[in-house]
């Protein structure tokens, strides 16, 4: 069963992907999860992932810092500034500029854990930098909107702060907790949390494109191309980064995957409270979702066949 559980968790490209297609064919089957149902879905996804957290686990910061430390500062400062160059390159309009900025401000996804695991990266260090982004996206998501996004129009960074605390600090603390305090509780929801996950994020993206299926159509191609030049541009400079910086192929793949793969669901949780003026900001992040699922699955698949030098498979984490 839990194996089950774990190969259907692993389609989550295909969740989302089938997602996207049903809410454009029929938006009501997706519609009604709006509102707190989208808030309350990331919380979840978020509680989920603290569950799987163990305070040991930082421990691996200190083991591993110049990898962390570069990939945190990728995530950062690679993903805002292509998404605030990607808006201004293809002069998307301004609900749409904001909404890419917003998710490209936002920290590594955690789907990026299962993409490592699939491409043969280090999934230790994966999950190391996605709990650190993810922490630190408190305070520079909101910093970041602000400063990339204000020109477009006003942001509320103060407001983002505290809807991030409760929709990612929280759960992911409480999370942590219930590992520590409640151990038989976390052994027994644990495997299937990543499906639960897979599932809330779907139903996230499926509601917001829905909710836009007429604008999607009008404006779809230039939306598919600005997250697919956001995301390929993250998998690319991260891979690209960590070499130059004199890592191994292991340790570049980490970072290309935790880079190149964003919380959709917090930019559109972000887009949905803070943006409630401008909904068109939320689309982008349930493009993104597709996009960087899609392309993060094609990457694993290709770096999990290609041989490395001396013509082994890549070796596993």
């Amino acid at each position: 069963m839990h194996r089950l559980l774990a190969v259907a968790a692993n389609w989550f490209p295909a969740w989302v992907l089938t997602a996207t297609l049903l809410a454009l064919w029929h938006p009501p089957l997706f519609t009604w999860f709006s509102g707190p149902w989208i808030v309350w879905g990331l919380a979840v996804v978020m509680l989920g992932m603290g569950l799987t957290l163990d305070v040991r686990d930082f421990g691996a910061v200190t083991r591993m810092p110049r990898a962390v430390g570069l990939g945190f500062a990728a995530q950062y400062t690679i993903m805002p500034l292509l998404g605030w160059a990607v808006a201004g390159l293809l002069d998307l309009p301004a609900d749409f500029a904001v909404g890419l900025i917003l998710v490209a401000c936002c920290p590594g996804g955690t789907a990026s854990n299962v993409v490592a695991f699939l491409a043969r990266a280090n999934v230790a260090l994966s999950v190391v930098m996605t709990t650190c982004s993810t922490l630190a996206a408190v305070v520079l998501t909101p910093i970041l909107t602000e400063k990339l996004a204000g020109a477009y129009v006003p942001v509320d960074a103060t407001g983002m702060f505290l809807t991030t605390a409760q929709v990612v600090l929280a759960p992911v603390l409480l999370g942590l907790l219930l590992h520590h305090k409640a151990p038989k509780f976390a052994h027994f929801v644990l495997p299937a949390g990543p499906l639960v996950s897979v599932l809330l994020i779907s139903m996230i993206v499926g509601s917001i494109v829905g909710q836009n299926a007429q604008d999607i159509f009008i404006h779809g191609r230039q939306l598919l191309l600005a997250v697919f030049l956001l995301h390929a541009g993250g998998f690319a400079l991260g891979y690209a980064l960590a070499r130059a910086s004199g890592f191994d192929r292991t340790t570049a793949r980490t970072v290309s995957i935790e880079v190149g793969m964003q919380n959709s669901g917090l930019g559109a949780v972000l887009a949905r409270t803070h943006f409630a003026a401008n909904p068109l900001t939320a689309v982008p992040s349930a493009l993104s979702s597709v996009c960087h699922s899609v392309l993060g699955s094609v990457l694993a698949g290709w770096w999990r066949i290609k041989p490395e030098p001396g013509g082994r498979a890549g070796r596993e984490s």
